[in-house]
């Protein structure tokens, strides 16, 4: 999400492919070490949650401890679908593919207001009329495909305006194309049937 933050840091082309690429290679790290304590612990006999080898390792306490360490995770992910999806939202609402007002900066705090808003309302609409597996599901697969189209403006650079060579961007196409299509039928087809909703709305709109 960090890359829909371009107007917002200093030195945006050199600052945010460095960050993407520490944040990466430290998460790794982390999904690593955290697989490794978790295999060395489960003896061979496997285990359900990580919740379980915690208690295993630490008692009790440190298995609630990694459980509200687990709830407050995903609340992180929450404010990082927020900051980036109304980020998103405001570049639409510049090109007028959304309505005005989600264009807005609030002065004082230079944050989109209007779009975090609508953002956050489409998020909690979601979680009321589904589960939370289904929202997830709902989630990766749009992020999915709005990224593998990042990948598809990436390979139409002009080579002087590329950081890195284009396999990168046709990897990152096909992988992203590739995932997306890993969930339920019912979210694939709403999803398609979101996005060419959103075609009609733009060929509409531009005739207007």
């Amino acid at each position: 999400r960090i890359a829909t933050l371009g107007e917002e840091v200093r030195e945006p082309r050199r600052t945010i492919p460095m960050a993407i690429i520490l944040t990466l290679g430290l998460s790794t790290l982390l999904y690593l070490g955290v697989s490794a304590v978790s295999l060395a612990h489960a003896n061979g006999q496997g285990f359900h949650s990580l919740a379980l080898v915690a208690e295993k390792m630490g008692g009790t306490v440190l298995g609630i401890a990694l459980t509200a360490g687990a709830a407050l995770a995903l609340v992180s992910v929450l404010l990082n679908l927020l900051l980036g999806l109304s980020r998103v939202a405001l570049a639409m609402g510049r090109r007028g593919d959304l309505p005005e007002a989600t264009a807005r900066v609030t002065e004082s705090t230079k944050v989109p207001a209007v779009a975090t808003v609508l953002v956050a309302a489409v998020i909690g609409g979601l979680v009321c009329i589904g589960d939370v597996k289904l929202t997830w599901s709902f989630s990766a697969f749009t992020v999915l495909i709005y990224y593998a189209v990042t990948n598809l403006c990436a390979i139409r650079l002009q080579p002087k305006e590329r950081l890195y060579p284009a396999w990168i961007s046709y990897l990152g196409l096909l992988s992203c194309l590739s995932l997306a299509f890993f969930v339920e039928w019912r979210i694939i087809l709403t999803g398609l049937g979101l996005i060419a909703f959103g075609l009609v709305w733009k060929a509409v709109a531009a005739r207007g």
